[in-house]
């Protein structure tokens, strides 16, 4: 998929993929704070980016 890169400051090949991350250290409620996120990684650069799905 072809996106802005912040870091590039240009147009270029990302990888994109939902991951499910967690979001509390509590180990106790961890598998309640697990969230979608969209995970984006620039193939020019390398920089990665995470957006949570419940915010886009």
């Amino acid at each position: 998929m072809v996106e802005p890169c912040d870091n590039c400051g240009r147009e270029t090949a990302h990888e994109v993929s939902i991951e499910l991350l967690t979001e509390s250290d509590d180990s106790e409620n961890a598998a309640y704070s697990r969230e979608p996120y969209r995970v984006t990684e620039c193939r020019a650069c390398g920089e990665e980016s995470h957006q949570r799905m419940n915010d886009a």
